[in-house]
């Protein structure tokens, strides 16, 4: 159902003179139980709520239960349907309806994508280069007819360029359906698996297919070889006996190879099988040694390794294709340069890295000279886009700043130049000459300095007068850039200015920046958060207690960290999918990431000391008897990664405890999973929900 129409009804539904302020939130249910670890007892009154027929989830109770949440927020947020459908049109309208790509050359043909206006979905079209009419080789929206949820994982074309291998998941779930399309005819000859992740890779002669299987736990476990239309079980090329680790298959830029890549976060693998005849025994680049992380491609009889073996920034060694190990250095690592990634192209080495926080884009040549591209403005993020040639003459990047709409380069290498290919268009109108971005350090608690991207309307007031928002994430070594967002126009525009916390966890700053926010340094991504937004209140950006933020997953749990930390500095809160039962989560290896999540979280089963850490920050775990700001909090019925029972434990014994009467809502999507609703729109009126919920908390929402 429409969400107006949902929140209408809900409205509708109240009794006579009943208004939506005075509705009371379902209170949850408290029913004992405990747990002893390391001589502990863990009490969780919301254990219940984990279905225990999980990953089905069937339990009327449980269900019951989230139907009331979901109808509490309907009812709550009914009167502010109009600013919402507001809202969504501002969003709506930023959007090209009728966008499409940059068309990517990969062989005889090119290939890109649009959208038809109105249409939720993409359709996936080529061309032959020597020149000839278009053809649709996939149509999203005629897959997601009829769905409630779809999400395309990647798709292949054979060397042949006569077959597309495609995957699907129609859930939420991210168990995807890989199916194998004849392009002449437009029709799917065989479903290969209804358990596999990623994009699947070809084989050298267009008749076999290498693809990711999944377990019941939701690990890619194996590398399996499906030879189309046969109907004998798939061959195995790799299976990953380390319950901590995944595996995935890939293909070298020059698809002489496929790369068979296990690891876990902090530790690799990898594995190289000919393309041309993938049965082959695999050659081990490297054995894993724990902490040691490094990823490869191949060009001719030449492996490029980047690896940590010696430093936390990495380095680039090369190897003999036929005796992998025998590594010869060919870029040294550096305390400023972070060696991020490598492309091997037949002409020259393309690296991304980041030097003093800031994107760089390399290129090293045989002779070992380097090329750097410039590009226009002094603070942006730029990266490697679409290359599917062995070689790219043109090399294809994409680029934006706070301020600069995301765009679309390719950087002849001969003429070391700059050629626009597309500028993101904002239909709706934009003016970059209206806003103002700054990139700011702020002091933490422990003397680190901590880089903040701020973005603003001109003529934004330092005075303490205005309001603020701050984003962050802060977890896994990924870094949030300092990108242009037509959605956050929506909160400039009525007087915010926007900031994105580059705090420890993430690798802005290089490895070492992530390093120092995981496993008994993860307290350094929470404080830092609060003391950036101390940081930004004492410059003037607004006063304490006039300031939201949000995140989601990790960036989720960073939201629970900093409202039991310091709740006083903010007024409204946003934690999509939050990780918030972090200590039960990482005693639980019935779940689907449990294992691999222990390098990033630490081990509380085996080490007593991960259990103290993880206990002492776990929001879930350390909600108590005071003032929070006002909330919400979403998550997906069908989430693998933050299942759905931690955000609405979460919600519960907020209620139960805090002493405020701030408001409090929790919206599970019934049929979606970690990255909310499918289609380009339904997820723009999921920020205009959030934003409606930001701005009435500031008295904003009447504009």
């Amino acid at each position: 159902m429409n969400p107006r129409l949902l929140a209408l009804l809900c409205a509708a539904l109240l009794p006579h003179g009943l208004e939506a302020q005075t509705l009371k939130p379902p209170v949850a249910e408290r029913i004992p139980h405990t747990s002893t670890w390391h001589g502990e007892t863990l009490s969780d009154p919301y254990f219940w709520l984990k279905d225990q027929s999980y990953p089905k989830v069937d339990d009327e109770k449980v269900l019951s239960y989230l139907k009331a949440e979901n109808a509490y927020f309907a009812a709550k947020m009914a009167p502010h349907a109009p600013l919402i459908e507001t809202l969504f049109a501002e969003l709506k309208g930023r959007i090209k309806e009728d966008d499409a790509s940059v068309p990517v050359r990969d062989g005889a043909f090119e290939y890109w994508s649009r959208f038809e206006p109105g249409g939720q979905y993409k359709i996936w079209l080529r061309r032959p280069v020597a020149g000839g009419p278009e053809q649709v080789i996939l149509s999203e929206p005629a897959l997601a007819e009829g769905k409630a949820y779809f999400r395309l994982a990647g798709w292949t074309v054979s060397p042949d360029g006569k077959l597309l291998a495609y995957a699907a998941d129609t859930s939420g779930a991210e168990r995807f359906t890989l199916k194998v399309r004849d392009l002449a005819t437009g029709r799917d000859i065989d479903t290969v698996s209804d358990v596999t992740v990623g994009t699947p890779v070809w084989a050298a002669d267009s008749k076999r297919l290498a693809w990711n299987e999944v377990n019941e736990q939701w690990r890619s476990f194996r590398v399996r070889l499906h030879i189309v239309g046969s109907k004998t079980p798939d061959a195995t090329l790799y299976e990953e006996p380390d319950i901590g680790f995944t595996v995935r298959v890939g293909a070298s830029q020059d698809r002489s190879q496929l790369i068979l890549a296990a690891g876990d976060n902090v530790t690799s693998e990898v594995r190289l099988v000919p393309a041309a005849n993938p049965t082959a025994p695999p050659v081990l680049i490297a054995p894993r040694k724990a902490g040691r992380e490094y990823d490869v491609d191949v060009r001719g009889g030449t492996v490029f390794i980047r690896v940590n073996d010696t430093h936390p920034n990495f380095r680039i060694v090369t190897a003999p294709l036929g005796t992998p190990g025998t590594w010869t250095e060919l870029i040294a690592p550096s305390d400023r340069h972070y060696l991020r990634g490598l492309t091997a192209f037949r002409s020259y080495l393309a690296i991304e890295e980041r030097k003093d926080g800031l994107d760089q884009i390399r290129l090293r040549r045989d002779d070992g000279s380097d090329t750097y591209v410039a590009f226009p403005e002094a603070s942006y993020t730029a990266s490697v886009s679409s290359n599917e040639e062995p070689d790219a003459p043109l090399l294809r990047l994409t680029y934006t700043s706070m301020v600069t709409p995301t765009t679309t380069f390719d950087y002849d290498v001969a003429a070391a130049k700059l050629v626009v290919r597309k500028v993101q268009e904002v239909p709706s109108g934009y003016d970059p000459a209206q806003y103002e971005t700054v990139r700011i350090m702020a002091k933490a608690r422990d003397g680190v300095q901590v880089p903040v991207s701020v973005v603003y309307k001109k003529g934004f007031r330092k005075d303490g007068s205005g309001k603020l928002h701050i984003y962050a994430y802060g977890a896994y070594g990924f870094a949030v850039p300092p990108a242009f967002s037509t959605r956050a126009l929506s909160l400039l525009d009525r007087g915010f200015a926007y900031a994105i916390a580059h705090i420890r966890g993430g690798d802005d700053l290089g490895y070492q920046w992530y390093l120092d926010g995981k496993l008994t340094k993860r307290t350094n991504t929470f404080n830092d958060f609060v003391d950036v937004t101390k940081a930004l209140i004492d410059a003037g950006y607004a006063k304490a207690g006039n300031v939201s933020a949000s995140g989601g997953s990790a960036g989720g749990e960073l939201m629970g960290a900093i409202v039991n930390q310091a709740p006083e500095l903010y007024r409204a809160i946003v934690a999509d999918v939050p990780f918030v039962d972090v200590l039960n989560t990482m005693l639980d290896t019935s779940l689907p990431l449990t294992p691999g999540e222990w390098p990033e979280w630490g081990n509380p089963i085996k080490d007593k000391t991960a259990f103290d850490l993880l206990r002492s920050y776990s929001p879930y775990d350390n909600v108590t008897a005071k003032a929070y700001p006002a909330m919400l909090i979403t998550g997906g019925l069908n989430d693998p990664r933050v299942t759905y029972w931690e955000p609405a434990k979460w919600a519960a014994k907020l209620r139960h405890t805090k002493t405020d009467d701030n408001l409090l809502l929790l919206k599970i999507n019934m049929g979606a999973g970690h990255g909310g609703k499918s289609g380009r729109f339904e997820a723009l009126r999921e920020q205009a929900e959030a934003y409606a919920f930001i701005l009435t908390q500031f008295d904003a929402g009447a504009r």
